[in-house]
């Protein structure tokens, strides 16, 4: 009697599932072999077989045909073929459609008859019409924009602080029809953007035993002509060699400063001598209404003293209300953003000069406010003087 089992024989496509659940499910051999019946020995030889088919050897005990050997001959070369182009496509990436050197390499292989206009594109990764652009660019450089070019001066005349709605307006001063979004579109194509940074101290101190007056301004901020109301505060300026600080009076009327002092402290006579140069440039009428903090200076007995010797009315803010005199902390703000914050002062000296420009030769004098229709406060007071 023969004991000996038959020898089974599996076919190619058994053979594959075996490999498939070891190497795609990660199955073990050992687990596969038993519970399939299979020998350890032969699931191993058919994984070795399926590698060395994979990476184009033959298999083992199974020599390649010669049609075999031929396709895969092809599917090597075509493999280096993928290779080459790849690396051609990785050599040729910082050669956009712009660029000269593609557009020399285009024009003297196909001059040359070497090559044509759209294997090169096929080769490169790029498109016909965006290399014919490219070409056309180089033949027929662009022109500079007029436009671009006047946004830049009006954006530098206002010493790099309008934003969009004041560039507008600035530029149809000139008789440019720019809309807001146009100019906000010029200004981010052109690199155009106004920039300060923040820096505060206290200024007022209304812990003091002087008298107050009233608030007769009663935030009416629009008054219909000028040397009716002004407005007065203190701000600071940093220097290198310490605070200055800055009194200023503004006529409501024109959003006109109308008188300034400059000074390292802050005293009475600080205020007293910005309301001076304001009486003396302006000769008001008494019943002029002068309104300001309660800040010391502006309670002390030479203020008021002053306030009385011409007729002019003392109004002051609430206490701790800073909206009664919300304009004047406007123009603090744009004094601030639009040139002191962009400087970096070395002294006293120099600071005072620079905010001396900045109120006589740009704010007064040409820089638009939206308040009064972006018109500058000396044009908007001319204008009312000649319609009166």
């Amino acid at each position: 009697m023969n004991d000996k089992k038959p020898r089974r024989a599996f076919d190619a496509a058994f053979k594959l599932q075996v490999v498939k659940m070891i190497r795609q499910q990660g199955l073990s051999i050992g687990q596969v072999c038993k519970d399939m019946n299979l020998v350890d020995s032969a699931v191993r030889r058919w994984l070795t077989q399926l590698d060395a088919e994979t990476a184009g050897r033959p298999g083992i005990g199974k020599p390649l045909t010669a049609e075999q050997q031929r396709i895969r001959q092809l599917e090597a070369e075509n493999r280096q073929l993928k290779s080459d182009n790849d690396l051609l496509k990785k050599a040729f990436g910082l050669l956009r459609p712009g660029n000269e050197m593609m557009q020399h390499l285009v024009n003297a292989t196909t001059h040359a008859k070497k090559a044509t206009v759209s294997q090169w594109c096929r080769v490169l990764g790029v498109s016909r019409s965006g290399l014919y652009a490219a070409r056309q660019r180089r033949l027929h450089p662009k022109s500079v924009c007029a436009l671009s070019v006047q946004a830049k001066a009006a954006f530098e005349a206002s010493g790099q602080s309008y934003g969009s709605r004041r560039l507008s307006a600035a530029l149809k001063v000139q008789g440019l029809a720019v809309g807001r979004q146009r100019a906000r579109t010029l200004m981010r194509s052109n690199g155009l953007r106004a920039r300060w940074r923040r820096k505060f101290m206290h200024t007022t101190d209304s812990r003091h035993a002087l008298p107050v007056a009233a608030n007769v301004l009663a935030r009416q901020f629009n008054p219909q002509a000028p040397n009716r109301a002004w407005v007065g505060d203190i701000t600071y300026i940093r220097t290198r060699s310490g605070w200055l600080y800055l009194a200023v009076v503004l006529d409501l009327f024109s959003r006109r400063i109308v008188g300034w002092s400059m000074a390292p402290s802050m005293p009475a006579q600080l205020v007293c001598t910005a309301l001076g140069m304001a009486i003396a440039s302006r000769q008001p009428l008494p019943g002029l209404v002068v309104h300001s903090d309660r800040g010391s200076q502006y309670a002390s007995q030479d203020h008021t003293a002053l306030l009385a010797r011409h007729g002019l009315v003392c109004s002051m803010s609430r206490k701790g209300n800073c909206w009664d005199n919300a304009v004047m902390e406007r123009f603090f703000l744009n004094l601030k953003m639009e040139r002191v914050w962009q400087r970096d002062y070395a002294n006293h000296g120099e600071a005072q000069v620079d905010i001396a420009d900045y109120i006589v030769g740009f704010y007064n004098a040409t820089r638009l406010h939206s308040t009064l229709g972006y018109r500058s406060p000396a044009q908007y007071e001319h204008q009312f003087l000649a319609n009166h």
